[in-house]
C-alpha cells in the first residue's frame, strides 16, 4: 500500500500538518519518496498514525506517546511499563478533575453572590477578581 500524505491524512483523520509534525518529532518515520519527491506511506504508517491519534485522544502527551511507541516497538518490553504510564496518566487526570471541581465550586459561589442586575461597581465577581489575594476570595473552604 502506497499512500500520499493527503490520503494518509484522510485515512487517519488527521491533518497533513500533523503528519509533517509527527515526522519532524520522529514519531513517524520519514517515508519513501517517489522520483518526483512525493511522500509515499505504507500500511505501517497508517497503523502508527492511528496509534498516535488514539493516544492523543486519551490525553497522552507527545513524550508519553513516544514512550508508548518505544515500548510497543520493543520485543523485550513488559506490560508493566504500559500500565505504569497509564496509571500515572489516570492520577494526573484525577488531579485535574479535582482542580476543575474546585474552580467550578468557586465560580458557582461567586455566581450565587451576584444578582446579575444593577451597576457593575458592586459586582461580587468583579470584586473577587480585583482582590489583592484572588485565591482567598475564590476559595471554597
Amino acid at each position: 500500500m502506497n499512500l500520499s500524505i493527503g490520503k494518509l491524512a484522510k485515512a487517519c483523520e488527521v491533518s497533513v500538518q500533523a503528519i509533517r509534525y509527527y515526522e519532524k518529532e520522529k514519531l513517524l518515520e520519514e517515508p519513501a519518496r517517489t522520483a518526483s519527491g512525493y511522500r509515499q506511506y505504507s500500511s505501517a504508517a497508517v497503523k502508527r498514525l492511528r496509534f498516535i491519534r488514539r493516544a492523543k485522544e486519551l490525553g497522552f502527551t507527545l513524550d508519553e506517546i513516544r514512550n508508548l511507541l518505544a515500548i510497543s516497538d520493543s520485543k523485550d518490553a513488559d506490560k508493566s511499563e504500559v500500565k505504569q504510564l497509564t496509571d500515572s496518566k489516570i492520577s494526573l487526570i484525577a488531579e485535574r478533575i479535582a482542580d476543575l471541581e474546585r474552580v467550578r465550586t468557586a465560580l458557582s459561589n461567586l455566581s450565587d453572590l451576584c444578582s446579575g442586575e444593577g451597576c457593575v461597581e458592586s459586582c461580587p465577581i468583579i470584586e473577587a477578581l480585583n482582590a489583592d489575594e484572588v485565591e482567598k476570595s475564590l476559595s471554597v473552604n
